[in-house]
């Protein structure tokens, strides 16, 4: 019989009878792959170690050792140690055993084994499992690797956003504080349309800003950093707060925003900062990716769970395809209708981090040329066992 080559796949049989043990690996030898022997529990957990076999076979019945197991059920024992480790985790387990009892089956599974043949096996079936679980094996080492390179990736790239946009907070400060000085007069008299210029460009500076903290609180929550500064908050109060404070912006943008609290809308416990922060996030949204004036409204109902807001506008809308990707980080969707906007793609991870972080939920229900409604659920008190922990996605 000739060698398999050097690189064939190695396979582990774990068997006490030495006549099984070769037969196995004559068998094996002959359907191209190269294999090592052990003959009892222990043995079989060091050559693995040492060893690294794509496959390990097992029997169930074989001398237990120092496991503290019975030698009737050593091989279930070896193979949840074999899954337990992470070094071994990912490596196919296959047993053999001329044990046929469903029991058996059953406890094969529990232990973590991937496949099972009753003793006497097929020489044939045995090549098809074997193969099978070595495409398995490849095909998922190599997705576990993309994943592994792609979380890599992922950490690089935030780090490094960490850093510029460390760096650009602080001249944007400087240049804030300047412009309200000139806004003011106090560098010197301005006339009527060089302060409207001023206000426009602080405006848009205070959005810059706001792209700013909301990649940094990203940051912050994704590495479970935030505290919540909780308070008793009123439904109706803060909707008005927050229709005063945009009146400016929704008189220039020509946008009709209603309010509509619901009589026994609860009072709750929040961070008051961070949720006027969503509803910023998500009246902005509105506001710049509609090509036309809107009508925007702000509801807010009592819900089985809490407390539930909306914020309705009649926008370009969205298709439902990207109803879940939108949530996630630097995701962004433009509607054919709607205008080209430069973003950061975190508005609404945003939202949905602080809604998380509550112990809420986010969704929206849209349709293209429908306008969009943007729903969040708060518990009554923040509940911080549902607290999002590494970020998503």
């Amino acid at each position: 019989m000739t060698a398999p080559p050097p690189d064939a796949p190695l396979i582990l049989v774990g068997d006490d009878s030495e006549a099984n043990c070769e037969l196995l690996r004559e068998q094996l030898g002959s359907l191209g792959f190269r294999s090592v022997a052990a003959h009892d529990g222990p043995s079989v957990l060091e050559a693995t170690l040492f060893h690294r076999p794509q496959l390990v076979i097992l029997d169930v019945a074989m001398p237990a050792g120092s496991l503290e197991v019975d030698d009737r059920g050593t091989g279930f024992e070896v193979c949840r140690r074999l899954k337990r480790d992470p070094r071994t985790a990912r490596t196919p387990v296959i047993f053999i055993t001329a044990l046929n009892d469903t029991t058996d089956r059953v406890k094969a599974i529990e232990a973590g084994g991937d496949d099972f043949l009753a003793k006497p096996h097929n020489r044939l079936l045995l090549g098809a499992r074997v193969r099978s679980l070595l495409k398995l094996k490849g095909a998922t080492d190599a997705l576990e690797d993309s994943f592994r390179r792609l979380r890599e990736l992922e950490r690089v790239r935030d780090d490094l956003m960490k850093m510029i946009v460390h760096d650009l907070k602080t001249p944007l400060t400087s240049i804030l504080a300047t412009l309200e000085l000139l806004a003011d007069g106090d560098l010197g008299p301005v006339g009527e349309r060089q302060r409207g210029a001023i206000i426009d460009t602080q405006g848009k500076a205070e959005e810059l800003l706001s792209l700013i903290d909301d990649l940094l609180e990203v940051r912050r929550i994704e590495e479970t950093s935030m505290t919540l500064n909780v308070e008793e908050i009123d439904p109706r109060a803060l909707l008005e707060e927050l229709q005063r404070e945009w009146t400016l912006r929704f008189q220039q943008e020509h946008t009709v925003a209603t309010l509509d609290v619901a009589d026994d809308t609860p009072r709750f416990r929040g961070d008051r900062g961070m949720l006027k922060r969503v509803f910023g996030n998500l009246i902005q949204n509105a506001l710049v990716h509609s090509p036309h004036p809107i009508e925007l409204s702000l509801v807010a109902r009592r819900d089985t769970k809490g407390v539930r807001f909306t914020v309705t506008d009649t926008g370009p809308g969205i298709p439902p395809e990207y109803h879940d990707i939108i949530f996630r980080k630097f995701e962004q969707v433009r509607a054919a209708n709607a205008p080209r906007v430069r973003t950061s793609g975190l508005g609404l991870t945003f939202c949905r981090l602080v809604v998380e972080t509550h112990g809420g939920r986010i969704w929206v229900q849209s349709a293209e040329g429908k306008g969009s409604s943007f729903h969040f659920v708060l518990p009554l008190v923040p509940d911080s066992s549902k607290r999002p922990v590494g970020g998503t996605q």
